[in-house]
């Protein structure tokens, strides 16, 4: 129970920080200027990629990611014994992951959905296919137990809820891929065929034209698009929460504008799924993703206007007095 009188803040102290996440965040923050610098000097590509981009992409994001969670968990609140256990296995097995994907990069080998019958790489398969479903259900267990109380503010509590549900359908897209079940033979990078299960290109094949750094498809769907916007919206919501209470509005208006964020955000999550399984690449969206994106922007904005309104009728500014004569 947060003690009477004490009001919790939006940004604790530091030393209150989960450890565990935040020592992850510097280690992922180290390593992905690590994997830049490789970028730079290895030359070798995957699918015709630089080979460090998926480990520096990794580390950035896990980065970022490792850093909410560790501010998110020393928010005052009930069950605190359970959410820094989840905490604590959420940031060894990130820590695993990413060191076995820097490890097959420093292999020149694919890291996921590859089928090739080496010891090692039979290994990593194997620890992926458990890790990623258990960190799936950790993450789970914390927006279970921060979903049924009172923690912080309104508009705090909103942000991390609807950001937590936000990452965990962004994780739980990622078996969109392996549902793809599209076999095909690749090259490594030392030149060994591979026989690759599944991937994330749809009416493509994986490594044709992409953005740069990113290599999301330019030519079809990627469904690495939806996935990263998932996951991150925790950071989008409460980096939203914070702007707004920067801005100095009404904490009413502040938790309304919150919750209508994170259906418009909710609805771009929906609308990127759609387009990846339609084939259809980000950067060139046809006409029906593109009405369909008017009116979610049309929804959104209603929503905030009457969010506003709402807030402005519940307290009408005050009359001036009229001089006496």
């Amino acid at each position: 129970m947060i003690p009477a009188g004490r009001r919790p803040t939006l940004v604790p102290m530091t030393k209150t920080w989960h450890r565990p996440t935040l020592w992850v965040a510097v280690v992922m923050a180290v390593g992905a200027l690590g994997c830049a610098v490789a970028m730079l000097l290895d030359g070798r590509v995957l699918q015709g990629a630089p080979l460090w981009a998926k480990p520096f992409k990794f580390t950035l994001s896990l980065a970022v990611y490792s850093f909410t969670l560790s501010w998110l968990l020393s928010l005052p609140h009930r069950g605190r014994r359970w959410t820094r256990g989840a905490g604590t296995f959420i940031a060894v097995i990130m820590f695993v992951e990413v060191g076995l994907i820097a490890l097959q990069a420093g292999r020149g080998m694919f890291t996921h959905y590859n089928s090739s019958d080496d010891p090692l790489n039979r290994f990593v398969q194997i620890t992926f296919g458990t890790a990623i479903p258990a960190v799936f259900l950790a993450n789970v267990v914390l927006a279970l137990v921060l979903s049924f109380q009172r923690f912080a503010r309104p508009d705090v509590r909103s942000a991390v809820r609807s950001g937590l549900c936000l990452a965990i359908i962004g994780m739980a897209s990622g078996y969109l891929m392996v549902a793809q079940r599209k076999p095909v033979t690749a090259v490594d990078a030392g030149g060994r065929e591979v026989d690759l299960v599944a991937g994330h290109s749809v009416g493509v094949p994986d490594g044709g034209p992409g953005l740069p750094v990113l290599g999301w498809s330019t030519t079809g769907g990627d469904l690495r698009v939806p996935h990263f916007v998932g996951m991150h919206g925790l950071q989008v919501m409460v980096l939203l929460a914070l702007g707004l209470a920067a801005l100095g509005l009404a904490e009413r208006v502040r938790t309304r504008l919150v919750r209508v964020a994170a259906l418009g955000y909710t609805g771009l999550f929906a609308l990127l799924v759609w387009q990846a399984l339609r084939g259809e690449p980000l950067t060139h969206p046809g006409g029906t993703t593109l009405a369909a994106a008017a009116g979610l922007v049309v929804v959104v904005a209603a929503g905030a206007v009457a969010a506003l309104r709402a807030a402005t009728a519940a307290h009408p500014p005050a009359r001036q007095p009229v001089p006496q004569r």
